[in-house]
């Protein structure tokens, strides 16, 4: 690690719930960065409420200058960018946005990074796609195996999204969609927004059982909304895995023990670590590496993988409490001279660098 005089400090603006699993492993996943990389963190929840990302994202702006962070990591989450902008370039604070890119009607507004906003860095976001093309084509596979997706067999499945307007969401959904169009055999009868959450996906998946009575799979846009859907239909008897399939996305602890049981079928992750490559970013920038001159300054990159067994046992080996820490220098263009490109994939976090 290179000598630092003082360690920045990052500010990040979590839009989910403290005790949210997928939130959390992703401050997780920025702590151990902070860690590695020295980097002083501090999380601020807004607990799924877009106005308190803005409300929060003000009370940093409006802190004495010698309180202020460095910097600022924002999730762009649910239309909330502009506005954050706006407060974030008038106290003059660098930042970085990552996991939402910038939808197209917002563009006029916000411009590029260090357009509009000198002090937006740039943004790092996950090919969100990747995880519905992923996950859909691991439910077609395994309906293949099983004789339930054949030229003469429609396979029937219905969706369980997250919400309308994250671009994130959108992105996810497209891919799911595109790579079930592909077949002609397959019905996607309906697609139902849960909004990230587990009890409405339980009522849902409810409904559209006794509505679509013949469905073999849910495909499902986060995991607590697989395990909602899960519960509720394994209450009426359907066995998870066996008489319906369930895929979804996120690198949960009970999501990686559920595909190594072979309760969920597909299980797509490894974007919860965007806030983390945000600080190796950062950390390169404050070394005077600057990401904008190799990479550009709106990452989109690949950060999905499709999550076997055995690698969900390896995740969960590196997630115990006496595993050895993840040296988050290994991916830094700062600490290593000679890489011109970012790997941002879930393998290189798996299988660190040496």
């Amino acid at each position: 690690m290179l000598p630092l005089s003082a360690a920045p400090s990052v500010v990040f603006i979590n839009p989910g719930n403290a005790d949210e699993p997928y939130w959390r492993d992703a401050t997780d996943a920025m702590q151990l960065a902070a860690d590695s990389l020295g980097m002083q963190l501090e999380v601020l929840y807004a607990e799924r409420d877009y106005l308190a990302q803005i409300s929060l994202t003000r009370d940093v702006t409006e802190r004495s200058s010698d309180q202020r962070p460095d910097y600022m990591l924002i999730a762009a989450d649910k239309r909330t960018l502009p506005e954050q902008l706006g407060l974030i370039e008038a106290a003059g604070i660098k930042t970085v946005s990552a996991w939402n890119a910038v939808q197209a009607d917002e563009r006029p507004v916000v411009g590029y990074p260090r357009e509009h906003f000198s002090h937006w860095l740039g943004s790092v976001v996950p090919r969100a796609e990747d995880a519905g093309v992923l996950t859909a084509q691991a439910l077609m596979s395994e309906a293949k195996r099983r004789g339930w997706l054949s030229d003469d067999q429609v396979f029937e499945v219905v969706a369980i999204s997250g919400d309308r307007s994250s671009d994130s969401s959108i992105r996810r959904n497209q891919g799911m969609l595109d790579a079930f169009a592909a077949h002609p055999h397959v019905k996607l009868h309906q697609l139902v927004h849960g909004d990230w959450q587990r009890d409405k996906a339980a009522e849902q998946a409810k409904h559209l059982y006794r509505r679509y009575p013949g469905i073999r799979a849910i495909w499902t846009g986060n995991d607590l909304m697989a395990f909602g859907a899960m519960q509720a239909l394994a209450e009426q008897g359907l066995e998870p895995g066996k008489d319906i399939l369930y895929s979804t996305v996120n690198a949960s602890e009970q999501g990686m023990q559920e595909i190594i049981d072979g309760q969920l079928t597909a299980l797509a992750g490894g974007h919860h670590m965007a806030g983390a490559w945000g600080l190796v970013m950062l950390y390169d920038y404050h070394h005077g590496v600057d990401f904008a001159s190799n990479e550009g300054t709106e990452l989109v990159q690949p950060m999905f993988t499709l999550f076997t067994p055995a690698l969900a046992q390896r995740f969960l080996a590196l997630q115990a409490a006496d595993a050895p820490p993840v040296d988050f220098c290994a991916f830094s263009k700062a600490c290593n001279p000679a890489r011109t490109d970012y790997d941002f994939t879930i393998g290189a976090w798996l299988e660190p660098t040496p």
